[in-house]
């Protein structure tokens, strides 16, 4: 298998996650979770994620399908479609699978893997994070990771336009 072919492998439906993430997995991995749009991946991404991965034995990001990406930040949005956005997550060394969501939320996705640790960004309050609740009901950790100011998708944008 080649480089492309192993980054490719990495982006994974909800029914290959089902077949991965059995309950002998489970016992045997941390599973790391956390979410976002990655629209323009940049530093901040890059620290974040590699911060996230370090937490446990696995880290899988729920990424927004295109849809729900246009929902959530508006018209113009996303700059990149979803492949090509799960494409340039999958090349990071630390990432190991990127499942796709349409709902506004992460929270059915978060229901269905149950992670042991939900991460995201310290620009969220812990108890405002969704599937913080649930994740905490089986045993798990919500964990925020300081995000880098000055970078985020909206102000690349901004600078360009």
């Amino acid at each position: 298998m080649n480089s492309y072919e192993r980054i490719k492998g990495k982006i994974i439906s909800m029914k290959k996650a089902g077949e991965i993430f059995t309950a002998a997995f489970r016992e045997k991995n941390r599973i790391v979770f956390t979410n976002g749009c990655f629209d323009l991946l940049h530093r901040g991404h890059v620290y974040y994620l590699s911060k996230a991965r370090d937490m446990g034995d696995l880290l899988v990001i729920g990424l927004n399908d295109d849809a729900s990406v246009s929902a959530i930040k508006g018209p113009g949005r996303p700059v990149n479609d979803q492949r090509a956005r799960a494409e340039v997550l999958g090349a990071l060394s630390f990432v190991d699978y990127i499942i796709f969501f349409r709902e506004q939320t992460p929270l059915e996705l978060i229901k269905f893997l149950k992670p042991h640790i939900l991460v995201k960004g310290d620009d969220y309050r812990k108890e405002n994070i969704v599937g913080a609740p649930e994740v905490i009901s089986w045993g798990g950790k919500v964990v925020t990771v300081p995000i880098f100011e000055g970078y985020s998708t909206s102000s690349m944008i901004n600078k360009t336009s």
